[in-house]
């Protein structure tokens, strides 16, 4: 029997349910951390491991729209309760894993239910409380992720050496059900479905077409090895999105209406959330290994500095949302991507001899831009999608972040591995962290001179 109103009628208690449900995601952080321990566990070569991570945030980013798009017509709390039971069961498999293939499948099955998780969960949560909450509600939901980054690498660094790698799987099945039973005392969604119908060979082009492209963009790391892959997958991609554009413009329910993507700005938005997600996976993928070669600290101390970058968007996302009540929109996007911008070229300067309280600063600024620019962008995403479309605006702003990461993930290493000029000594490797963060650093001062160009910093709310 569901409990009476009385336990969900504080206003927080619906945000607390999204919140706990999310976390479970960029928690996924501590699976970085574990990645010796999961290559000792079944004697595989270091490349190999890759496969842990694409297996994953390919699916999830696939899925998000197809599953905004369900949420829109069966309602978020559905979606939203099947993707924390789903992910609970993910996590159990992957901590029981007997094999590498066991592993990547259920990392396959985490990835569902982080798509079902993540594509809902800010419609889910503005649904519950009037439209003027809207701004704060998502700049909460920016805080949450900030936080589940922030705390990600010091967890690891206290559970993996105690429990072994599955722990990082472990600790996360009691949250995803916790979300559930939380998520199960909000009230019903509200309707059952939507007029329309569902456009399945529109979904099946969408992830035809986002998986091809991701894996084609994971192929550039080993062109020469593996030309005819990358020519296949990329092939793919094109025919898959083409197909997936022209049904789209077709099909009277499509999964997403492309006609949004007219307004100039408003696609210059999605491509620069797209941008910076790349430039700011500068920090996980290449400090690490700064901090490893030059740091000499211990795997606590590096989790605690890597919580850094994250921590400035836990900073930001609020400041953020109490500021878009007084300041455009865009010109807060245009603020973000500045922060961020000199942020990179402060890490760029960390030099051989690292001083790690600026190296944190820098970091912290970094993400604080990232911060208050995607609490901007979600804010322009909700508001320019009609609130009936709530979950695919939600699922689009998840899914630029995650392409963003994805192709982050292949580019910066190919961007390094040139400006070290194949050296291997100190030297080499302080000339191929500083260029490459050097260049991840005009991406987001190319959104700042783009943004002015458009006269983002004066316009006023009404053109969001």
């Amino acid at each position: 029997m569901r409990p009476g109103p009385s336990l969900v009628s504080h206003p927080g208690f619906g945000v607390l349910a999204v919140a706990v449900g999310t976390l479970v995601v960029p928690f996924d952080s501590t699976v970085n951390f574990a990645f010796p321990y999961i290559t000792r566990a079944f004697a595989l070569p270091i490349p190999a491991i890759q496969w842990v991570v694409i297996a994953y945030t390919l699916t999830y980013a696939a899925l998000m729209l197809v599953f905004g798009r369900v949420g829109d017509m069966l309602g978020y709390r559905r979606v939203f309760l099947a993707g924390s039971a789903w992910s609970a069961v993910a996590f159990v498999l992957c901590a029981l894993a007997p094999s590498y293939g066991a592993l990547l499948a259920a990392r396959v099955l985490q990835g569902v239910g982080a798509a079902l998780v993540l594509s809902c969960g800010p419609a889910l949560a503005t649904g519950l409380y009037p439209e003027t909450a809207r701004i704060r509600l998502l700049a909460v939901y920016t805080m949450v992720i900030g936080i589940g980054g922030a705390l990600g690498p010091p967890l690891a660094g206290l559970l993996v050496p105690i429990w072994n790698w599955p722990a990082v799987f472990w600790f996360r099945a009691p949250l995803a059900c916790a979300a559930f039973l939380l998520a199960w005392l909000l009230p019903p969604d509200p309707r059952t479905v939507a007029h329309g119908g569902f456009d399945a060979p529109g979904g099946l082009l969408l992830v035809l077409a986002i998986s091809a492209m991701l894996l084609a963009l994971n192929q550039l790391q080993h062109l020469g090895d593996s030309m005819l892959w990358f020519a296949a997958a990329g092939l793919a991609a094109l025919l898959a999105g083409g197909g997936f554009i022209l049904r789209e413009k077709r099909t009277p329910r499509p999964i997403i209406d492309l006609r949004f993507f007219r307004d100039v700005d408003f696609a210059l938005l999605n491509a620069a959330h797209v941008a910076l997600n790349l430039a700011a996976f500068a920090v996980l993928l290449l400090v690490p290994f700064y901090l490893s070669r030059l740091g000499a600290l211990s795997a606590h101390a590096v989790g605690l500095l890597l919580a850094a970058s994250p921590a400035g968007i836990v900073v930001a996302a609020p400041l953020g949302g109490r500021l878009a009540a007084w300041l455009p929109p865009r010109l807060l996007a245009v603020l973000g991507a500045a922060a961020m911008a000199v942020g990179q070229l402060l890490i760029a300067g960390a030099g051989a001899q690292p001083d790690f309280p600026q190296l944190a600063a820098a970091m912290f600024l970094q993400g604080f831009g990232m911060g208050l620019f995607q609490v901007a962008y979600f804010d322009i995403v909700t508001a320019s999608i009609p609130r009936a479309d709530r979950g695919v605006a939600g699922s689009l702003v998840m899914m630029t972040r995650t392409i963003g990461t994805v192709t982050g993930a292949t580019l910066l290493m190919l961007m390094f591995q040139t400006m070290r000029g194949g050296g291997n000594d100190t030297a080499s490797f302080v000339a191929g962290f500083t260029g490459t963060f050097r260049l991840t650093a005009t991406l987001p001062a190319a959104v700042v001179l783009l943004g002015l160009a458009r006269g983002w910093a004066w316009r006023g709310r009404g053109a969001a």
